[in-house]
């Protein structure tokens, strides 16, 4: 226990003036969860995910202008065709890099018409375009689905060498939420995602995981010096509230620098952002009020948990 931190029940619930206690109003925390994922799980059976050409397949352009443009003006002759699409700005914003749906001739002669007219004189000889095929983007899918399943094997192996087997299968359930979260908003607002929308799961994956691991490191260090008759449940919430300060403040960091880069960053990190800002929020939901209670439903229903008579398996 770290010096000076509050080490009984009672001292914990005296320093937090907001103190309630999170175990016992589990399954109100679990049915908030169902209220959020269920929507969105039938979302994606009735609608899936609006994918874009990463995954689908399309067409990109790349040019390079004459001065400097805006990604508005880029943006906004792309719908004056009838188009929607990504815009990626670089080298002074002179360069322009447009991603699109697959292009019939005449649609893009429409648009390298409007791009001159409207947006400005480009160089003919910078003019790139490529097509992308849907076989790339079943490809990332499949590489995206298989990175899912061996991170989730090895936080499994790592948190049962670490701690128990139980606490592994809290730790990924809490991680599925925070996926099932991300993915099931998507598809009910048909938020367009692209190869960075991978990129932001993996990486809520490495986030959501460290927060809950804190917290179990704590009920590891509580739980083997627990007496016999003691509540296993007043020891988690007690757990979970000497690591709340540390919680907090740990996700308002990274939620301030996630707005700040969604806010201000370019139309390339739109996605990405948006997936980290959800997925860390979630992380942060899932660590604190799903993980450590899964946790204590397991062992509720494991044969002779600490507390009810037996002996229970120690970290």
């Amino acid at each position: 226990m770290e010096k000076g931190h509050p080490a009984t029940y009672d001292e914990v619930q005296k320093i937090h003036p907001l103190y309630f206690n999170i175990v016992k109003k589990r399954y109100w925390w679990f049915a908030l969860s169902l209220l959020v994922i269920v929507p969105g799980i039938i979302s994606l059976f009735m609608h899936g995910l609006n994918l874009g050409i990463d995954f689908k397949g399309g067409t990109m352009i790349e040019m390079t202008f004459n001065k400097p443009v805006t990604q508005t003006a880029v943006t906004d002759t792309l719908k004056s065709v009838g188009l929607d699409g990504q815009v990626q700005l670089s080298n002074g914003n002179a360069s322009v890099l447009i991603r699109t749906d697959a292009l019939q001739q005449t649609k893009r002669n429409e648009l390298m018409t409007a791009l001159q007219t409207k947006v400005g004189e480009y160089n003919n000889k910078t003019l790139q375009e490529d097509e992308v095929g849907p076989a790339m983007g079943q490809e990332l899918t499949r590489n995206a689905f298989w990175s899912l399943l061996i991170a989730m094997g090895l936080m499994i192996a790592y948190i049962s060498f670490r701690f128990q087997f139980v606490f592994a299968i809290s730790g990924i359930i809490a991680l599925l939420h925070d996926v099932l979260v991300v993915v099931g908003i998507f598809s009910l607002f048909q938020w367009q995602i692209d190869s960075s929308f991978v990129a932001a799961v993996l990486t809520i994956f490495g986030y959501s995981i460290n927060d809950t691991v804190v917290i179990f490191d704590r009920i590891r260090e509580n739980e083997v010096k627990m007496r016999r008759g003691d509540s296993y449940e007043d020891m988690v919430d007690k757990s979970v509230w000497q690591t709340m300060r540390r919680s907090v403040n740990t996700v308002v960091t990274v939620l301030i620098a996630l707005l700040s880069v969604f806010i201000l960053g370019g139309e390339s990190t739109k996605v990405f952002s948006l997936a980290m800002l959800i997925g860390v929020f979630s992380g942060a939901y899932s660590s604190i009020f799903n993980a450590s209670q899964i946790l204590v439903e397991i062992k509720r229903h494991m044969k002779n948990p600490r507390g009810k008579g037996g002996k229970a398996a120690r970290a």
